[in-house]
């Protein structure tokens, strides 16, 4: 059996993450338990760490996103096999079980946010994807969110309707246009200017500068005429106000906004906005629909990318609390990663 290490963080605000020996898990029904060949950092790392704002048993490791190769699997699992090369959204946040998150060598995986990734996609890139796509998925597809048509590939036809997407550069919003495009669905999004060619790239149709005072009538006027089916906001702080003020403004439009944000005031009226979390889809019909059915096909016909591009902060767990610091001070069209 092998051994297993993590980078630990050893107590509240504890700086920085202390790399030494920890449990290795055993797979159970449903699980699978792979060597890590690259993790990505999210800003919920760096909060947890340095906020300590959620409640945790420590010592505890943290992380969400891994990349690497199948070890062993569940007695059950026949979806899986030793030595296929996956992306996981880890479930250890919900589970609290430490052996199910990202910053260690080796973790266990749920089957159902788990999927085969082609040779084509390195780890390093691959890795990118998991909260993103979790995350996206609960804010359009699940049935009490904005209830969207869930993507197939080939993609679906057009449905004739229109999503806003606040942030589409981001990590978040780069898995949220491609989901929704693939369900069908016109994608309109907000960026930085010389992120412009990138989101458009990913299938946005019109996308407009979210530095713009005038924004919000810019995006009004776009809309208008328009079957709007709600909005996406994949970066929150301030965005949830320009996203709920234009979607509160424009004429016929599905008064919801799907939200990372955790915390916000009232919205306008007649709005309403609800916090995505990406472990919502577990074991329901979004999870299959995303994970099991349309993601492995679509990686592999290329039809969905690996988005952002990853900025490699180096190599082993040493580098984890580099890269948290990295990704805490800001990236634009990048997600830090750490290839182990």
């Amino acid at each position: 059996m092998p051994s297993n290490t993590a980078a630990w963080l050893t107590a509240e605000k504890a700086h920085p993450f202390e790399v030494k020996a920890a449990p290795l898990g055993t797979p159970g029904e449903n699980q699978i338990l792979i060597k890590n060949h690259a993790v990505a950092i999210n800003p919920i790392d760096g909060k947890l760490q340095t906020l300590a704002f959620y409640p945790i048993p420590y010592p505890t490791i943290l992380g969400q996103d891994v990349a690497g190769e199948v070890v062993s699997v569940g007695p059950n699992v026949i979806s899986f096999q030793k030595g296929d090369r996956v992306i996981g959204n880890t479930t250890g946040f919900s589970t609290k079980q430490d052996t199910e998150k990202a910053f260690q060598a080796y973790t266990i995986l749920e089957t159902t946010l788990t999927c085969k990734v082609p040779e084509s996609i390195s780890f390093e890139k691959g890795v990118v994807l998991p909260l993103s796509v979790s995350t996206a998925a609960s804010g359009l597809f699940n049935p009490d969110f904005l209830n969207l048509r869930v993507p197939t590939t080939p993609a679906q036809n057009s449905t004739g309707e229109t999503l806003l997407v606040w942030g589409g550069a981001s990590s978040v919003g780069s898995s949220a246009i491609q989901l929704a495009v693939a369900a069908g669905y016109e994608v309109i999004t907000t960026a930085s200017a010389k992120n412009f060619e990138y989101v458009k790239k990913l299938g946005a149709s019109q996308v407009f500068d979210y530095k713009t005072p005038t924004i919000v009538s810019y995006l009004v006027e776009a809309l208008k005429g328009k079957k709007v089916v709600g909005a996406f906001d994949a970066v929150g702080g301030a965005a949830w106000v320009f996203t709920t003020e234009v979607i509160h403004k424009t004429e016929g439009a599905t008064k919801f906004v799907a939200t990372v944000t955790p915390r916000f005031p009232e919205p306008p009226e007649g709005v309403t906005m609800k916090q995505m979390f990406a472990l919502s889809i577990r074991g329901n019909h979004v999870a299959e629909a995303v994970w099991g059915k349309f993601l492995p096909k679509a990686l592999e016909a290329g039809t969905f990318v690996p988005a952002p591009e990853p900025f490699v902060a180096g190599h082993g767990l040493e580098k984890i609390q580099e890269a948290v610091d990295i990704q805490r001070k800001g990236t634009s069209a990048q997600k830090v990663v750490v290839t182990l």
